[in-house]
C-alpha cells in the first residue's frame, strides 16, 4: 500500500449546496461590475498589475468576472450542469477545491505565457478555466455518463472531453479571433488532469481505458 501524503488526506463528506453559492457570486459580481465597470480593471487578471501592483488577488476575482452576458449565462449553466454532480460525488470541500485550484492553476499558466509573450495589458476574466476543468473531472468521476449536444446527439463524456480539447486546440493555433482565451481552457483541462493523480491518486486514462 503506498504512503498516503499530507496532500492526498481526504475531506470528510459534507454537501452544502457550494455550487449555487458559486453560481450566485458569480451573478451578484456581474451586476455589481455593470454597476461600477472600472473594478473589471481591477478584479480582472492582468499581468502589468499584478507584476507592477502586487495585485495578486486577481488570480481568483478574475474567476467570478465576465464581461458580458453570454459568457455569463454559458458559464453559469456549465457550472450548474456538472457541478451539482460533481459536487454530490465528489463533497463540497472536495469539488471546492478542485474548483479553485484548477482555476487559480489556469490563471498561474494564463498569466505566465501573456508575460512571457510580451502582453502585459491583457484583461483576462471569466470562470471558463475552472468550468473545463470540471467538465474533465465529470468526465473522470463518471466515465461512462452520457452527455446529449442540444439534447439530441448522444456522447459519452470522455468523447465530449476529446472534442472539446481539440476544438480549442484547433482554435488556438488557428488564430480565432474571437475574444476568447482558448489556452485558459487548456490550462484548464491540464489542472484537472493533474489534479486527479496528485491530489485522489487517480489516473484519468486508466479510468477512461476500462
Amino acid at each position: 500500500m503506498s504512503k498516503q501524503l499530507f496532500f492526498q488526506k481526504p475531506f470528510p463528506y459534507k454537501f452544502f449546496n457550494a455550487t449555487l453559492y458559486l453560481v450566485g457570486i458569480n451573478i451578484l459580481m456581474f451586476f455589481v461590475t455593470m454597476r461600477f465597470p472600472n473594478l473589471q480593471i481591477y478584479l480582472s487578471l492582468c499581468p502589468g498589475l499584478i507584476v507592477y501592483y502586487k495585485m495578486f488577488w486577481q488570480f481568483i476575482s478574475y474567476m467570478f468576472i465576465h464581461g458580458g452576458l453570454q459568457q455569463l449565462l454559458f458559464n453559469m449553466l456549465a457550472l450548474f450542469v456538472f457541478g451539482i454532480q460533481l459536487e454530490r460525488a465528489l463533497g463540497s470541500k472536495e469539488f471546492l477545491l478542485l474548483y479553485f485550484v484548477c482555476g487559480i492553476f489556469s490563471g498561474l499558466c494564463s498569466f505566465g505565457v501573456f508575460w512571457f509573450t510580451g502582453v502585459q495589458k491583457v484583461m483576462l476574466m471569466g470562470a471558463s478555466g475552472a468550468i473545463y476543468a470540471l467538465l474533465l473531472a465529470y468526465a473522470v468521476v463518471f466515465p461512462k455518463s452520457i452527455i446529449y449536444i442540444w439534447g439530441l446527439i448522444p456522447v459519452p463524456a470522455p468523447i465530449l472531453v476529446l472534442v472539446y480539447a481539440l476544438i480549442e486546440i484547433f482554435s488556438e493555433v488557428f488564430g480565432s479571433a474571437d475574444g476568447i482565451n482558448h489556452l485558459t481552457h487548456l490550462f484548464g483541462f491540464l489542472g484537472a488532469l493533474l489534479y486527479f493523480p496528485i491530489r485522489m491518486k487517480v489516473n484519468p486514462f486508466k479510468i477512461w481505458k476500462n
